[in-house]
């Protein structure tokens, strides 16, 4: 599990493909490894990787054709930048929100312009997320921790502060730029949960009830 809250810029040094499938090795900047073992998860532009090969600034980590097809890796190429993050531990400050590395989708950035020094992001998410994300609600970009703005349909809004443009690969991002999606990982089991799948009788828990107590505006 991850936070959101990125800790340094990598890049991809190499693209091997192995045995079908492939070999990423990542170098990664000020990101240090000392603490990091064999088998750890570490988070790729919001995609949870597991090292098989680690270094003392660089990491290899094998990426299945599932989540080659399913990311942004499908476009990725030897040099590209990305956000990296390293697994969460018990004292880790949680300053984003709670993160999978699960990538939902892939979304496109539509619009971008500045708001005082701050930066306004519009991405259009696949239709199916959609129902997924909420005004003021949480969603990750490219590992990112972010707050949603504003949503219309499955065009959503988002504000980047100077720091994370700083210390992010957002910087450079532009109209155009395809960006790794995961949705707030509570969206999803709510949706379970009011469908009943979880359970063999129905939970109760509907939109009714939900508007009622208070949960939906």
């Amino acid at each position: 599990m991850f936070t959101g809250i990125i800790l340094a810029i990598g890049k991809i040094s190499t693209i091997e493909r192995k045995a079908g499938d492939f070999r990423l090795k990542i170098d990664t900047g000020k990101l240090s490894l000392s603490d990091a073992q064999l088998g750890d998860s570490i988070a790729v532009n919001g995609v949870c990787l597991t090292a098989v090969e680690l270094g003392e600034r660089y990491f290899c980590a094998d990426v299945s054709n599932e989540t080659w097809s399913r990311t942004t890796f499908s476009h990725a190429t030897v040099g590209m930048p990305v956000n990296l993050e390293l697994a969460l531990t018990p004292t880790t400050r949680m300053g984003g929100h709670i993160v999978s590395g699960h990538v939902d989708g892939i979304g496109k950035v539509i619009g971008r312009k500045a708001d005082a020094r701050s930066v306004r992001f519009s991405v259009q998410a696949p239709d199916n997320l959609a129902k997924y994300i909420a005004e003021k609600g949480s969603i990750c970009i490219n590992g990112i921790s972010l707050t949603v703005n504003e949503v219309n349909g499955a065009i959503f809004g988002v504000n980047i502060v100077p720091h994370t443009l700083q210390e992010t690969t957002l910087n450079d991002a532009v109209v155009g730029t395809e960006v790794n999606l995961e949705v707030d990982i509570l969206a999803r089991y709510m949706e379970r949960l009011m469908r009943g799948e979880a359970a063999a009788k129905p939970c109760g828990i509907t939109e009714e009830l939900l508007q009622r107590s208070g949960f939906l505006g």
